[in-house]
């Protein structure tokens, strides 16, 4: 059920002082502080989300990834979250103490981390400055809509992200095609996610991140939510494992002005349907108040 203590984390902001790609967020989906790896500066991904953070509006200050740059900044911010520095600056003086800890290395930033095109080398180049540092304890996470699993490179990255203590969290977000062309207004066919997912699950345990919102102050509805559990029991029983499943809302300003966040109490309840519907594990973000 809802906790009235919760943290609310509506600041994600992808840059950090003087960084361009490395980031550091205090994650409500981690439990503790995630380093961002932002492989999509130019802002370009092949989704246009409704509830979408990222400002599209501005151009962006970097179009490409510069692989040392990248990789000295990550080393840089492994140290200062892991040593506990990052505590005692202004930034992140007030992390409770049940989140100083460092959790992951996430892949996600600006737009689809796998259609970076050398995304098989990145992963194992940051894999590797992970282990000099012996951090062996620390995750790497991709944020994925999935939609380019299929492809042989993201293929081998997700094998390499196997043998680093890696975990997939694929974004799936609807339980027909047209409420997920309504949702991530993209030209990929729904099918096409939902096989990619299929088949990822059967490769290794997976995470699934359900965003559910209100669209024009209306919440999706019973016959959508029971889609989405369908959904999920076809990839199970195909043969897909799915570790847990997470229902969250919008936390910090969409893209559209029309998107609002559900409330906690519609959060419990979606969770609740999953768990009744799929018995799959389920964990309920929360969003931002009115205020926020």
């Amino acid at each position: 059920m809802s906790n009235p203590t919760h943290i609310l984390h509506t600041q994600h902001g992808r840059s950090f002082r003087t960084n361009r790609f490395v980031y550091p967020v205090v994650s409500r989906r981690s439990g503790g502080v995630s380093i961002g790896v932002n492989l999509n500066p130019d802002k370009v991904c092949n989704f246009d989300c409704i509830y979408c953070q990222v400002d599209r509006t501005a151009a962006a200050e970097v179009q490409f990834v510069e692989l040392p740059q990248l990789l000295a900044e990550l080393d840089a911010m492994l140290e200062f979250v892991a040593s506990g520095a990052a505590f005692e600056t202004p930034e992140f003086a007030a992390t409770p103490p049940a989140q100083r800890r460092l959790n992951d290395i996430a892949f996600s930033g600006d737009g689809e981390p796998t259609s970076y095109r050398n995304f098989d080398e990145i992963i194992a180049a940051c894999a590797a400055v992970k282990k000099r540092r012996g951090l062996d304890d620390v995750k790497l996470v991709l944020i994925t809509n999935a939609s380019l699993f299929d492809r042989p490179h993201v293929q081998r990255g997700l094998a390499l992200l196997d043998a680093s203590q890696g975990e997939v969290w694929a974004k799936l977000d609807a339980g027909t095609a047209e409420y997920f062309r309504l949702i991530d207004r993209t030209t990929i066919p729904f099918a096409r996610i939902l096989a990619n997912i299929a088949a990822a699950a059967r490769v290794r345990p997976l995470v699934i991140q359900a965003l559910f919102m209100r669209v024009h102050g209306v919440p999706p509805d019973r016959s959508e939510c029971e889609a989405f559990c369908e959904r999920l029991r076809d990839i199970v029983a195909g043969g897909g494992t799915l570790k847990l499943v997470q229902i969250y809302t919008v936390a910090r300003k969409p893209a559209e002005s029309f998107v609002q966040p559900l409330t906690d109490a519609e959060v419990d309840a979606l969770a609740e349907l999953v768990r009744q519907r799929t018995g799959l594990p389920t964990a309920a973000f929360y969003g931002a108040p009115p205020s926020c």
